[in-house]
């Protein structure tokens, strides 16, 4: 009795006879799953960090493939988080397709956390790689705040066009390229410090822009213990070529006797001032009598004078002191090719009792300083930005207070707009080297990856 096979039955058959022809003719039949390789995955970078609530915290690029597979049929994604609190599987995106994706993280706790990346490709086969990732407080401004990473000592910006900025860190002698509408790692940067004959950090505190021309100071005052260190009596240019993200710069003249030549013009005018006071050895530059410079701009309509702008001493050396600025009428040259400073009449500014940390003009001649303690390395005390004409008798006007909850001292001013424009923004930018970000103890500027450290930059409505 013949009995008839069911339809899976003979197709099953005829599979397997397909198969012995082709082996037979000497045809190999197709190697599906046994194919396939173990994906591969990389990540731009193995640490990161972002900020509760932030906008625009920075992403990471994924790259994945599989050898025998189309990159879009791979799925990429979180499968792990050693501390939920900070940042879980589920708070991690990734998008786009093919061989590059974007991943970013969206954390809901400060602190902590190695999140583990998969790729799961055909086959079933997978690969993952860790994400180092630490997550900062929410600030307020959420939204009109960027991160510059890669430094957390921001101590002096320029603009260089196309929503780019330069901005200089006064624990190193590096000067770093940021986009200023997106949180991130710098674009380029440049370790002057070689160029210059310095090994050790110039603290720079101050910049200028004039033309092609960058002009930086350091400090010029002994360092935190009293020492005097060389390197911080230093002023030099930078040549500006390009702009916006290809703008490169070019290390140009350079000074290191300013602080000589402000000691002695001190001295011939009686020592009203108190500079040689305030450079003596063993004392400490952030102190209400001691000597210091955050600030440098040039005076209305010149490219040859400039205003150093002084954290210390206030003038009387008492609360409620006035800030000091001192004109150095000669600063292209001084710093271009080392000519001896001369210097003109001192300005005094009442700022409530503070002292400039930041100067910066536009062309038309509008200010903005940053007031400051001479005191706080933080937010511990009171900031203020204030407008002002440049003129010596006239007196700056209190524009806002700053605020001080947020981890971090106000210290730079990108640029200036227009401040008869209602609505007119500046961008002003964080010195949070002090700062414990991530709720561990650690100060920023000592953390262990540089990705870690960072700066804010902040725009705040200062027009009309």
């Amino acid at each position: 009795m013949l009995h008839q096979s069911s339809l899976p039955a003979r197709r099953a058959a005829a599979a397997a006879g397909g198969v012995l022809l082709l082996a037979a003719l000497g045809i190999n039949a197709p190697a599906h799953a046994a194919s396939y390789g173990t994906p591969t995955i990389g990540l731009s970078v193995s640490y990161l960090s972002g900020a509760v609530g932030a906008s625009g915290d920075p992403a990471v690029t994924v790259t994945v493939a599989q050898s025998g597979a189309d990159a879009a049929e791979l799925g990429v994604a979180a499968s792990a988080s050693s501390k939920p609190s900070v940042a879980g599987t589920g708070d991690v995106t990734v998008t786009g397709t093919g061989g590059t994706r974007k991943l970013t993280v969206a954390a809901h706790g400060r602190g902590y956390t190695d999140l583990t990346v998969k790729v799961t490709g055909l086959g079933g086969k997978t690969a993952t790689r860790t994400l180092h990732y630490a997550a900062s407080a929410a600030v307020q401004n959420a939204a009109d705040t960027r991160y510059l990473t890669g430094s957390s000592d921001s101590s002096a910006a320029v603009d260089v066009g196309g929503g780019y900025v330069v901005v200089a860190d006064d624990e190193s002698n590096t000067l770093r390229l940021y986009d200023r509408s997106a949180s991130g790692g710098p674009v380029r940067s440049w370790d002057v410090g070689s160029e210059l004959g310095v090994s050790k950090e110039i603290d720079i505190e101050g910049a200028a822009r004039a033309g092609d021309t960058i002009y930086w100071t350091g400090s010029l005052g002994n360092n935190k213990d009293g020492e005097y260190k060389s390197p911080r009596n230093t002023v030099f240019t930078t040549k500006v070529t390009g702009s916006g993200a290809a703008t490169q710069l070019t290390v140009g003249g350079s000074y290191r006797k300013l602080r000589d030549d402000l000691v002695a013009w001190d001295k011939a005018n009686g020592n009203r001032l108190g500079f040689a006071a305030g450079t003596a050895d063993g004392e400490a530059p952030k102190q209400i009598d001691g000597f210091n410079i955050e600030g440098l701009e040039f005076a209305p309509g010149s490219k040859t004078t400039v205003y150093l702008g002084f954290r210390a001493p206030l003038v009387p050396p008492k609360a409620g002191g006035k800030a000091l600025i001192v004109p150095v009428t000669n600063f292209d040259k001084v710093a271009g090719s080392g000519a001896k400073a001369v210097m003109g009449a001192p300005i005094e500014l009442d700022l409530g009792g503070l002292s400039i940390r930041d100067i910066r003009k536009n062309d038309a001649d509008q200010y903005l300083i940053v007031a400051g303690s001479w005191a706080a390395d933080d937010n511990s005390d009171p900031y203020a930005l204030y407008t002002w004409d440049g003129v010596a008798s006239h007196a700056p006007v209190e524009r806002t207070e700053l605020p001080t909850a947020d981890p971090g001292g106000w210290e730079a001013v990108v640029d200036v707009p227009d401040l008869t424009v209602p609505g007119a923004r500046a961008q002003l930018i964080t010195d949070a080297g002090s700062a414990d970000l991530y709720g561990d103890g650690t100060e920023a500027k000592d953390l262990d990856h540089a990705e870690w450290k960072k700066s804010r930059a902040v725009w705040f409505t200062v027009g009309g």
